[in-house]
């Protein structure tokens, strides 16, 4: 497997071969241009992860040329060699965007070393953009809107017990935002700068999750192959959510007792305590008192994660909070899209305000998403609100349940259609875990297969 692409020019055909084959003897995949039209024809068909440049090339300095690949690949780190070597020429380099400089004769490994170091601080440099966006995207509390007095006052709750290390229980119907209040506790907390780990309780079998959140030792069982952390010791001085708490077996529901009493836990095959400082927060959509009368959920457990306990209310209870909910995913979409919509008309406002929401947040924002993606004009119309294609309007008091079974099965369709029976892609846009979209297919009784490209 190759460590990355390497563009490299210079018009000494004879050192561009010797680099060549010493940087394809380290697995690096190497092109080679001796011309610089040929290097910016390259950089135009495929993306390099570094570039090495000749600082004296035949019609133009290897700087400018280095100018030219950054207006196509901004974020390519480019070391520059040359055998006019000057404090000059070097600061000219780097001011204007090298990664490093060399000057021939040059070492070998010297020049290894300057590749792997810039490829690692790419890489981290991606990771932690990446993050920071991710963060501020979706999990910053300017993201999450309100109008209703029932939300407003979940925010104020949540703002003043995120400073504490108190254990908070989130319990809400499926689609109401529960980890997106448990990102937003983390991130207003003393533990921001530390992991955020979230594990769906729902989505493992019984036989994995316990190594899933303990960990296990090398040989411990069948496939065991090597050590393994488990999330607990990944969320160390950070945070652990643990989503759908209720689907917990009893059996792990103990161990998970006894780490949250003592703060330590035994991984699968191991003699030795491992101890963690971890802030706990859980979320369900279940009843869990229901659920500890009937002996489903253990009753030591449940007053154990029932510290502070924070109700997210349906969106059918607070539909004061749909207006500027549809404007922010309004405005969201439009970006995504580089669409200019005024705004939805007030016939497709009203639809929106007479629906149920069965989905909540979850399916409101894939209903505009869906509409700012469908939409030819620069309003979105009632024809693009909670249409599906191959659906017909329901009929008017339509049981329950029946409406949003039809519902949800029109939305999976509509959303395989879309993702061209990607799961992958299906399940991320309907903010599912991959299981969870599975078994939703399965209880429609829908192949993703079917909706394959091919089709």
């Amino acid at each position: 497997m190759s460590l990355g692409k390497i563009l490299l020019v210079d018009d000494d055909r004879n050192l561009l071969e010797l680099v060549k084959i010493r940087l394809e003897s380290a697995d690096y995949e190497v092109t080679a241009a001796v011309r610089e039209e040929d290097a910016l024809d390259a950089i135009k068909k495929q993306v390099f992860d570094l570039s090495i440049v000749d600082l004296q090339l035949v019609h133009q300095d290897g700087i400018s040329l280095m100018e030219e690949f950054h207006l196509i690949l901004p974020d390519m780190p480019v070391i520059i060699l040359t055998a006019y070597g000057s404090i000059e020429s070097a600061v000219e380099a780097m001011r204007r965007g090298a990664y490093s400089y060399l000057t021939k004769p040059f070492d070998p490994q010297d020049l290894l070393f300057q590749i792997e170091r810039a490829m690692e601080n790419r890489k981290l440099t991606f990771e932690i953009e990446r993050l920071k966006g991710l963060l501020e995207e979706r999990y910053d509390f300017t993201n999450i809107v309100a109008r209703s007095e029932k939300m407003k006052r979940v925010l104020e709750m949540v703002s003043q017990i995120a400073k504490t290390e108190s254990t908070v229980y989130i319990w809400g119907e499926s689609g109401t935002g529960k980890e997106l209040i448990a990102k937003a506790i983390h991130l207003a907390s003393e533990r921001k700068n530390k992991p955020f780990v979230a594990i769906n309780c729902a989505a493992l079998p019984e036989t994995l999750m316990e190594s899933e959140l303990f960990g296990h030792e090398k040989g411990s069982f069948t496939g065991a192959v090597r050590s393994t952390k488990g999330l607990f010791t990944q969320a160390h001085r950070g945070t652990i959510f643990l989503d759908e708490i209720g689907d917990m077996p009893l059996s792990i529901q103990a161990k998970l007792l006894r780490a949250l009493q003592e703060r330590q836990f035994y991984p699968i095959g191991s003699e030795k305590p491992m101890e963690v400082d971890v802030r706990v927060i859980v979320a369900t959509q279940k009843d869990l008192e229901s659920h500890v009368k009937q002996g489903l959920f253990r009753e030591d457990l449940f007053y154990r994660i029932h510290v502070i306990p924070i109700h997210l209310p349906p969106l059918r209870e607070r539909k004061e909070d749909i207006p500027i909910l549809v404007d922010y995913f309004l405005k969201k979409f439009s970006e995504q899209t580089k669409k200019e919509l005024k705004g939805l008309t007030p016939q497709a406002l009203q639809k929106l305000m007479l629906h149920e929401w069965p989905g909540n947040v979850r399916e409101l924002e894939n209903t505009i998403e869906y509409a700012v993606v469908m939409t030819q004009k620069d309003t979105i119309t009632e024809d693009f609100i909670l249409q599906t294609k191959g659906t017909q309007p329901q009929e008017p008091f339509k049981p329950l349940k029946e409406a949003r079974d039809a519902y949800e099965k029109g939305y999976l369709i509509h959303l395989l259609e879309i993702c061209q029976g990607n799961v992958s892609k299906a399940s991320k846009l309907a903010g599912k875990y991959r299981a969870d979209f599975y078994d939703l297919l399965k209880k429609h009784n829908l192949r993703s297969e079917d909706f394959k490209k091919s089709r």
